[in-house]
């Protein structure tokens, strides 16, 4: 048995040095010497543990033979994945491998084996010429650049299970300038143990083959027909699409979940108590008090099919028929629109001069529904030639005065309504006086900073048409299911008199809920991760339009959208599948607003069967019928995950949502305890009309648009008017307020609703002379994605960066085809993000402890100075310096200093001091919303890297996002005494071990929580608060 096990471990070895050399050839000779170094070392194997192993030598002769080209291929592969300079396709390790075996290595051989072991090695075809040149010079050349010329392609070799084991690297040393090293043993050890598997699983076929009485040959030779890729290179593609017919009758959800169970991608990734089903709604109908005109119903019938309404539809135009001002909050596409819809339509039908304003967070909403606006007045005889226009930045300014004189309906955003609407109040008094309706739909979106900006905007316009004799407009909203509705529209629009209708009557199919965690690379060595939720959310979204299953794909950030697109795309082009290639787009913020047209058209008209969006989705744009919803990455909140699995099922059918998560701390929280993203209640919506800075600013321009009067405008701007009047505006002698000289002559460019710069780069794409315009990315943004040499990616294609003009803000981008993409995140040390007190305004005893809490303003730097080259595995493969100039800007916030007793405390006992200064940071960050108005992202602190080389303060340290004009810092730097013991309150009632969401991790961690103890945020909060 010993001798058996023995020869199976030598069978692939090299004899000796000089038989290694004879058998390579004399091109081959430094390869071959590297590669018999590496697997010479090889101990005697483990028993495996089916014995059968041992005996391979009676397999069918054709067996052993496909085991000696897995052996060989194993071997070389696994010496060349520790060289970056080698890209391992077919091509540069055919020579190595026929070599070893003496026989021509096919692309036969290898889809025989990816039969036999399917989840350990995977190939795609690449471009062969750029492939080759992956890796180079630093300099940034035209060798990257795709030419019109015809292209050649190679097949990429790709093993699943895992890297060799690099050598281990201690923090606060500088090995980031180092390559990757590897030791011989782990080599040994990860060929010895693929050579186990792929035997284990030719003894497993054999045995089922045999039992079947099935010819062992002609059924490999059957299964690997599957596995054969295409050659992108021999097809020729059409350019237009058509829309794409499910008529064949579909599987059920149940009967799909089940196929996809015996998938050969599928290894238990659905967790323990991650599948939840919801079961079908019914329709519930409901009365109008008031009767539809004869032609409305016609219409309603002829457009929309419409002959009742749901019960929440009934109840909510009742409700506006009575004079109240409704928000309802209803599941997704349970028909909110038409809500508002009808009661308009009523209004212009009795009334000439009655106008209507529909506000929409962003402009491809406001143009999804003026289209459906559009559609229904056409058939309505007496509004047919009813204008109806939208009033957004796209607008022409030759067209602008029409739309206010003429329009009968205008489509805008809170953004127009802020900055060219209500500042020429002078052009707008008729619309004003004639305002009856006002929608505000995805209220939910208006939350936080943002949503205090708005409630403010709102105020603006209710005292500028009151003051023009319309002081009864009726406001209409719509939201998602939220926590406190009712509470929010009056925050919102400062009223009272409003009418919740909250009782869905739409019907609703059957919703199956799954929370997918990728599997494990290795179930014996955890060491290696869990695979890539890109590759994972890839395989499912192949998997669904494959069987015709209309999906959308929800990522976080807009480069996981495109790498998500790539990868998809790529997988589908590998499997014989390119005509499905063209049917998935992406669809995100940054695209021209042409390009984000067609991309709706063509999924609403069924030309597209997945769609790969960011949040930019998540709103209630119509995009046709979906069957499946996946979501990348737990999306910041629950309330996200919810709208988000909403937008399946629409049209009352049955549908799928499925959770994949990413490796992070947060997502795998959600992943071990599931049941928190069906249980936990959503969050409530809170906004602040009474922070001082805000409210100051949005006085500026109130005070333009109209004098203030203190003693009629507080019901508008709150008791305290007359006192913030005196303090920021300039009085006119007879007790009217006028905006401060220095806001002239436009306040409202002073103020930022949204609290992002205006400033973008724009992106050209100069690949084959063409110089077109590909995207606009913010200032922000910028630094972090169109650095010289990064990888961009658009519709998933990449493109490299050649030149960043920082003056003129432009990035100059050629396409190319790599299988790498850069990274220059802070984790990888190559980005350093400082943030520095400068000046102190106030300070503050935190209760009886002695210790100082400080506020002030900071300094915000970021640099990057370099990136990484990271291939498919996600593994760092080159470093790349940068000399880019830093971008600094101030905001204010508080810090406090961590007691050195605890600081030695921390490092007496071994653990990180980063690592508990981060994890209190965050546990604060978290109980802001309890003390203050605030929501996720309004303030931020300084996230410590777990490869952070440099030394930083023992200093926690909270700061405002949006710079100077938020002050949710300086309101929670008065209760900073409490937030701090509340915080050590939190932290020592959490029962659970390492640090979870409810204390002491964070979803807007820019180092993804990895660098966080509980444990020693317990002791900085305690030392901190004045506790022994």
């Amino acid at each position: 048995m010993d001798r058996d096990k023995d020869n199976l471990v030598n069978s692939h070895r090299p004899k000796s040095k000089s038989a290694s050399n004879k058998r390579h050839g004399k091109t081959n000779n430094a390869s071959l010497q590297a590669c018999e170094k590496t697997t010479q070392p090889h101990r005697p194997a483990k028993k495996p543990k089916n014995d059968k192993v041992s005996a391979y030598r009676a397999w069918p002769q054709y067996f052993q033979e496909l085991n000696k080209v897995f052996k060989s291929l194993n071997t070389v592969y696994t010496f060349c994945c520790t060289r970056k300079h080698i890209a391992i396709t077919f091509e540069t390790i055919k020579a190595s491998v026929e070599n070893l075996t003496k026989k021509t290595l096919s692309i036969e051989n290898l889809a025989e084996i990816r039969a036999l072991v399917p989840t350990m090695i995977s190939f795609m075809y690449t471009d062969k010429e750029t492939m080759l040149k992956k890796v180079g010079s630093h300099k940034v050349d035209d060798s990257y650049e795709l030419h019109s010329s015809k292209h050649s392609f190679d097949l990429l070799i790709e093993f699943l299970d895992g890297d060799p084991q690099q050598a281990v690297k201690k923090r606060n040393k500088k090995a980031e300038d180092a390559s990757p090293t590897y030791n011989t043993a782990s080599l040994a050890q990860v060929i010895e143990k693929r050579d186990l598997k792929f035997q284990t699983a030719v003894i497993e076929f054999l045995d089922e083959c045999s039992k079947k009485q099935i010819d062992p040959v002609e059924r490999i030779s059957v299964l690997s027909r599957q596995y054969l890729p295409a050659n992108p290179g021999e097809k020729n593609s059409g350019s237009s699409l058509e829309p794409i017919t499910t008529d064949k009758k579909q599987t059920t959800i149940d009967d799909l979940i089940q196929e996809l169970k015996k998938q050969p991608f599928y290894h238990d990734q659905i967790v323990p108590d991650g599948c939840r089903i919801l079961d079908e709604r019914l329709a519930e109908y409901g009365e109008l008090t008031v009767p539809l005109s004869q032609e409305m119903r016609v219409a309603l019938l002829q457009i929309k099919g419409i002959s009742k309404f749901y019960v929440h539809q009934a109840q909510a135009i009742n409700a506006l028929n009575e004079g109240y001002n409704v928000i309802v909050s209803t599941s997704t596409s349970s028909g909110k629109s038409l809500v508002y819809q009808i009661p308009v339509l009523q209004a212009l039908q009795t009334d000439r001069d009655a106008r209507a304003m529909y506000v929409f967070p962003t402009k491809a909403l406001a143009q999804d529904q003026k289209r459906a606006l559009q559609e229904l007045l056409s058939a309505i005889p007496c509004l047919q030639n009813t204008q109806i226009a939208a009033f957004d930045g796209d607008t022409p300014w030759e067209e602008r005065a029409n739309v206010r004189e003429n329009a009968r309906i205008i489509f805008t955003n809170p953004d127009m309504l802020h900055i060219a609407i209500l500042p020429h109040e002078i052009r707008w008094r008729s619309f004003f006086a004639n305002l009856r309706y006002v929608v505000v739909d995805e209220l939910h979106v208006y939350n936080g900073l943002f949503g205090s900006h708005i409630a403010l905007v709102m105020r603006r316009l209710r005292r500028l048409c009151a003051t023009f004799g319309n002081p009864n407009i009726q406001f209409v909203s719509c939201s998602a299911t939220v926590a406190n509705p009712e509470e929010h529209m009056k925050a919102i629009f400062g009223i009272d008199n409003i009418r919740l209708i909250s009782v869905d009557g739409s019907p609703c199919g059957r919703k199956v809920h799954l929370v997918w965690n990728p599997a494990l690379v290795d179930n014996s060595d955890k060491t290696q991760g869990r695979h890539s939720s890109i590759t994972e959310t890839a395989k499912l979204i192949d998997f669904l339009i494959s069987r015709g299953v209309r999906t959308i794909a929800f990522c976080k950030v807009r480069k996981a959208c495109e790498m998500l697109l790539k990868e998809v795309r790529d997988q589908l082009n590998s499997s014989n599948k390119s005509e499905l290639a063209s049917r998935v787009m992406s669809y995100r913020a940054g695209y021209t607003p042409q390009d984000r047209r067609r991309i709706e058209q063509q999924m609403f008209k069924g030309e597209l069967l997945a769609i790969i969006a960011t949040s930019a989705l998540e709103l209630g744009i119509d995009i046709g019928t979906l069957d499946a919803v996946i979501t990348m990455g737990f999306p910041w909140t629950i309330s996200a995950l919810r709208q988000q699995s909403g937008r399946a099922g629409r049209r009352n059918k049955d549908s799928l949502s499925i959770l994949v998560g990413d490796s992070h701390p947060l997502d795998q929280h959600y992943m071990r305890n599931p049941d928190e993203l069906f249980t936990k209640p959503n969050a409530n919506l809170n906004i602040d009309v009474e922070n001082n800075l805000i409210l100051g600013s949005h006085l500026q321009c109130a005070a333009h648009e109209m004098p203030i009067y203190p003693v009629l405008d507080c019901k508008y701007f709150g008791n305290g008017l007359e006192k913030l009047c005196q303090e920021c505006l300039v009085e006119d002698g007879e007790g009217f307020y006028h905006c401060h000289p220095k806001y002239r002559p436009y306040p409202s460019s002073h103020v930022n609703i949204r609290g992002i710069g205006d400033e973008v780069y724009v992106v050209i794409d100069t690949t084959n002379d063409r110089n077109t315009l590909l995207e606009e990315i913010e200032v922000s943004r910028a630094i972090f994605s169109i650095y010289e040499g990064a990888i961009f990616f658009h519709q998933g294609i990449t493109y490299l960066v050649k030149e960043l003009n920082v003056d003129k803000k432009y990035a100059i981008v050629v396409a190319t085809n790599v299988d790498w993409h850069t990274r220059q995140s802070l984790q990888q040390l190559l980005v350093r993000s400082d943030v520095d007190p400068i000046e102190t305004h106030n300070t503050k005893y935190i209760g009886q402890s002695g210790n100082l809490a400080y506020y002030g303003s900071l300094r915000v730097s970021t640099t990057v100075f370099g990136y990484w080259k990271i291939n498919r595995k996600n593994k760092l493969f080159e470093k790349v310096d940068l000399n880019m100039p830093p971008l600094v800007r101030k905001t204010c916030g508080l810090w406090m200093e961590v007691p050195p007793s605890a600081v030695e405390l921390i490092r007496s006992m071994e653990l990180d001091v980063e690592a508990s200064v981060h994890a209190a940071s965050h546990c604060l960050m978290s109980l802001l919303p309890s003390y203050v108005y605030s929501i996720l992202g309004d303030v931020r602190t300084e996230c410590k890297s777990p490869h952070a080389t440099r030394p930083r303060p023992a200093r926690i340290i909270l700061y405002d996002t949006n710079g100077h004009g938020t002050g949710i810092t300086r309101q929670a730097f008065q209760f900073i005494a409490s937030l701090m013991n509340q915080a050590l309150q939190t932290v020592e009632s959490c029962p659970c071990e390492e640090g979870c969401p409810q204390c002491v991790t964070s979803p807007v961690c820019s180092e993804d929580n990895d660098l966080c103890s509980k444990k020693g945020a317990w002791i900085v909060l305690k030392a901190i608060v004045g506790k022994k």
